[in-house]
């Protein structure tokens, strides 16, 4: 029966493939399509990037040039692609979070939600609060208990909302966590192995090693219980109401028609979510399947993070 179900899973995924590319196939780009990547080469979220303009260019004969345009948790690419033309010829990939909170960390940044046109998201971020097993903390309550033992604690954080989730969360605790910033989630985890820092976020890349039971999930930073630690307390339990929900993000230059903007997002979508691409086969592994948003229900939650994201300084900045 489960070969049966698995058959089915991946018919269905086939058949989504040719409609949506069959849809894009009614629109057609100018000329190749720049593909801006917010993220270091060589890193899983570039890797997805590429894998998906791959597939498409084998799919519907699509040109991409792949570009890495790093730096400032995506707003040097938002900057970068603001004002280019929206005919489908630029579009970018970054996370939710640079749209909304690094958006407004920024503050002169001079980028509004209005100068781009998101397409779809692919994925999801498993964000843990990690621990080294051989550190002795199991729980959060441990570290609770280390630090009111006189333990000086340091977090590793590896953007500023999520340095402001350590600092609200440390305030909840009346623990005065010092926060390291560092640079992605691999930044952390190494940091975690040379013992650098005590604890610190990490996005999914820290599934191997609580697989493995060298790291533990300590707390869940998202708004739902983590896939590998269903057992690990959320934010909101720990008395922290906002949380480090966030997706990987396909966007592009503001004022794009709705034929080219859906033509796009289910071009790059019907890629992302079919388990069978390669594309598809990575984001299942890493980042523990699709997680599809687009048009309007993409809209409102944009702007709905930038609402959380604005609340979210001021209470920090308490």
């Amino acid at each position: 029966m489960k070969k049966v179900i698995r058959s089915l899973q991946a018919a269905a995924c086939a058949i989504a493939l040719v409609t949506n590319v069959s849809y894009a196939a009614q629109w057609q780009p100018p000329g190749p399509i720049k593909l801006m990547i917010a993220f270091a080469a060589g890193g899983g979220a570039d890797t997805q990037a590429r894998l998906i303009a791959e597939e498409i260019e084998a799919s519907s004969g699509w040109k991409f040039i792949p570009e890495n345009v790093t730096g400032k948790g995506g707003l040097n690419l938002l900057k970068a692609m603001k004002g280019q033309p929206n005919d489908g010829s630029v579009i970018g990939i970054m996370v939710t979070e640079s749209l909304a909170y690094n958006r407004l960390v920024a503050g002169d940044s001079g980028l509004e939600l209005s100068d781009f046109t998101p397409l779809t998201t692919t994925a999801g971020f498993q964000m843990g609060l990690v621990a080294k097993t051989e550190s002795g903390y199991k729980t959060f309550d441990d570290v609770v208990a280390a630090s009111s033992g006189g333990e000086k604690l340091r977090f590793g954080a590896m953007s500023p909302k999520l340095a402001d989730l350590a600092y609200l969360l440390g305030k909840a605790h009346d623990i005065e966590f010092n926060i390291v910033s560092l640079k992605g989630g691999k930044a952390v985890m190494n940091a975690l192995n040379a013992g650098d820092v005590d604890l610190g976020w990490g996005a999914g890349i820290q599934g191997k090693a609580v697989k493995a039971g060298e790291m533990v999930n300590l707390v869940s930073g998202l708004s739902k219980p983590l896939d590998l630690s269903p057992d690990a307390p959320l934010l909101k339990d720990l008395g922290v109401e906002y949380n480090a929900d966030g997706y990987f993000l396909f966007a592009a230059p503001g004022g794009m028609s709705d034929d080219v903007r859906n033509a796009l997002a289910d071009a790059l979508s019907s890629v992302a979510a079919n388990p069978e691409s390669k594309a598809g086969g990575l984001i299942q592994k890493a980042f523990g399947g699709a997680a599809i948003f687009k048009g309007a229900e993409l809209d409102q939650m944009l702007a709905a993070d930038s609402e959380a994201a604005a609340s979210l300084l001021k209470a920090a900045a308490e």
